[in-house]
């Protein structure tokens, strides 16, 4: 089976020819960065012999493909975006499969000061303030449109000499900010997969603002009808079933959960 990690060369992937017993899931680049999706499709693979294709994007041009029927299903980490995804009919039974949350890390010797601070908004303005560097994705994804909502209601503006912005997934934008010595918002199942090679550290966490929840949606076929519903559906329901929890739950690094199964709360 394989996996795709797409950006510019999308439309080389949409060229492939489709297998009647394969479907098409967009994801996050969090789900792969963090290895989360390659433990999840092997545990897939013992019990059903469909194949999965995965894009790894952001989640806004996950949802796009899914608008554009370019996929069967997606799994995505931003609610208010998929809320509009479903009520535009272009996607069906939205179901929550995880969680874990958001994290901010930068330079160990922490110029803004944000080091054992829990209020997001606090320490997003120190880094303003500061004029330190912070680099934010950029690119409509799910961690992106997540923090542009905590900078706003923010003095701050997002103009200020410091902010840039990466364009690319969080494991590139990572290692960006560790070269950078920049602050950035991650995903915590990314962070801790990647966190030995980089030259950053946790500087803010543990608000309840930063809660990262994770959804399956199929794409509609009524809106779409080639796409492959029933076995997209499958899949859906073995992320949510207590074999697919489990699966979930029993992703780790070094001991620690990546992410914190949530079907059915």
């Amino acid at each position: 089976m394989k996996n795709w990690f797409i950006g510019p060369a999308l439309t080389i992937f949409l060229s492939l020819p489709v297998q009647a017993d394969s479907i098409r899931l967009a994801t996050t680049t969090s789900t792969y960065n963090s290895g989360l999706l390659d433990h999840l499709l092997g545990h897939f693979r013992q019990v059903s012999e469909t194949e999965i294709q995965v894009l790894a994007v952001g989640t806004g041009k996950a949802l796009r493909l899914g608008e554009n029927g370019d996929v069967d299903l997606v799994m995505t980490h931003a609610p208010a975006a998929e809320a509009e995804f479903v009520a535009a009919g272009f996607g069906i039974q939205p179901l929550a499969v995880m969680h874990n949350d958001f994290i901010i890390v930068g330079p160990q010797h922490d110029p803004a000061k944000l080091y054992g601070l829990q209020d997001v908004g606090q320490g997003l303005q120190a880094v303003a303030d500061a004029q330190q560097r912070f680099l934010s994705r950029g690119d409509d994804s799910g961690t992106h449109k997540k923090e542009l909502q905590l900078w706003r209601g923010l003095p701050a503006e997002l103009g200020f000499p410091g902010y840039m912005e990466s364009g690319r997934g969080m494991g590139h934008t990572l290692q960006m900010a560790s070269e950078l010595q920049a602050y950035t918002l991650t995903d915590r199942g990314t962070w801790i997969a990647m966190r030995d090679r980089l030259d950053l550290q946790v500087v803010l966490e543990a608000d309840p603002l930063l809660i990262n929840p994770y959804q399956v949606i199929l794409v509609n076929p009524q809106r779409h009808p080639h796409v492959k519903a029933d076995l997209s559906r499958r899949f859906q329901q073995w992320l949510v079933s207590p074999r697919g929890q489990a699966a979930i739950a029993d992703f780790r690094i070094n001991g620690e959960v990546l992410f914190v199964p949530s079907a059915g709360n």
